[in-house]
């Protein structure tokens, strides 16, 4: 849920929430028939229930104009939220890891994005010299690279020392006024998963 926490408020749209915290709210969910695939998280928006966090994304992207202004500039916000998403995922799974494998799974987690994802976006910003990834206009891809960034600081917080351009996305979009507000102490942005959120998820979904 937390992408769509990031881009709820890049947006300016103030939202609300409710936590499951106990099975029986998860099933009661599947009951009333609210979670298509049996999956959460699960966005109430404009009469529709829309679960699938790709689809959730990709509807707010649209209707907040975040989304490129013609085909060839979405597909490229979508290529580059999907390259974040792939690295995200990889942090929110270390968090389910077994404490012996955690240190080795977060230095190949740091590993990738400094050699793999990282360096395609400070080629990106070089190549095309302006302020945002697609179009020169604020988007998706800009709100999702920058949780990504801050997800990796979490682990290694010199992970840009080697990106000057990113670090200077880093301050750029953090300073956009949503987002900064986002940023603060205090806002709906929750810090990131640890072993008592892991406790949480397996007791209401049971896995």
């Amino acid at each position: 849920m937390e992408s769509i926490r990031w881009l709820l408020a890049a947006a300016g749209v103030e939202f609300e929430e409710e936590f499951l915290e106990t099975r029986e709210q998860y099933e009661k969910l599947q009951k009333d028939g609210r979670l298509l695939f049996g999956q959460v998280p699960l966005v109430e928006i404009d009469g529709m229930m829309l679960t699938q966090t790709r689809a959730i994304l990709s509807y707010l992207a649209a209707k907040y104009n975040l989304y490129g202004k013609d085909l060839k500039e979405t597909v490229r916000i979508n290529m580059y939220a999907d390259g974040t998403q792939d690295l995200m995922g990889m942090i929110m799974m270390a968090a389910f890891k077994p404490p012996e494998e955690k240190e080795e799974n977060i230095a190949l987690i740091v590993t990738k994005a400094k050699t793999r994802y990282f360096p395609v976006f400070e080629k990106i910003l070089k190549d095309h010299g302006e302020d945002f990834l697609v179009g020169n206009k604020f988007s998706w891809a800009d709100v999702q690279l920058l949780e990504a960034i801050l997800m990796v600081e979490e682990l290694s917080a010199s992970v840009l020392s080697d990106f000057p351009l990113l670090k200077a996305f880093k301050a750029r979009i953090s300073n956009i006024p949503t987002i900064k507000k986002f940023l603060q102490p205090g806002s709906q942005r929750k810090p990131p998963a640890d072993s008592r959120y892991v406790a949480v998820v397996r007791h209401v979904l049971q896995f």
